[in-house]
């Protein structure tokens, strides 16, 4: 029996898994910003208070979370346990000092998120700014990053070149001597690096979309 403690729980951990509070996930979704506040979910008189289909729809729509996603959050409490994960601004990235030779996350200038379900010890996120990256990331979305997941081609990755330059591509192919990355942004030019010419490349395994 599905109860009132459960749908709410789900959407708590919906927001922790974006990245967002409560009342940030409603106003992602286009609804008002106190849709989801604690003193929302129960009525003056004690009524237990249920969240609306629409406004269900409407996070769901606004995070990428499918319907079979959101019925686990509710149902498997462990899957909504959120841990702390370093996060830094996007264009931070290619300053020196946030990361190590291998790409894993270094340093003292980094922020927390809380996000579930990451296995990667390493894994950290990455607030996109601007709209380089567009439609794939907008402005705000946070991407997880994990240096230990397997890259297979066409995964979306985070790549740091030797020059410190770093981007957000798509694996298109990998040779011995080559990396062909592919732009999110149709906008912008596919690009080649020699292999010496990258630093480190990591997965995007999650984002806030």
């Amino acid at each position: 029996m599905l109860t009132h403690a459960q749908i709410w729980a789900a959407i708590d951990r919906l927001a922790e898994r974006a990245g967002l509070s409560a009342s940030g996930l409603a106003k992602r979704a286009g609804l008002d910003p106190t849709t989801f506040n604690r003193s929302k979910r129960i009525t003056p008189d004690g009524r237990p208070r249920w969240p609306s289909t629409e406004s269900i729809a409407k996070i769901l729509a606004a995070t990428g979370t499918s319907l079979d996603a959101f019925v686990e959050l509710i149902g498997d409490p462990a899957r909504g346990t959120a841990r702390s994960v370093p996060l830094i601004g996007f264009a931070q990235a290619g300053a020196g000092g946030y990361f190590d030779d291998a790409g894993f996350p270094v340093g003292s200038g980094w922020d927390e998120i809380a996000f579930p379900g990451v296995d990667d010890e390493h894994a950290y996120a990455l607030e996109i700014s601007g709209d380089s990256m567009q439609p794939a990331y907008r402005d705000g979305d946070v991407i997880i990053v994990s240096p230990a997941a397997p890259i297979r081609r066409g995964d979306r990755v985070v790549v740091r070149t030797r020059s410190g330059e770093v981007m957000a591509k798509e694996l298109k192919r990998r040779t011995s001597r080559t990396v062909e990355l592919k732009s999110l942004n149709a906008e912008h030019e596919d690009r080649q690096f020699s292999v010496n010419e990258i630093e480190w490349m990591a997965r995007i395994v999650w984002a806030s979309q």
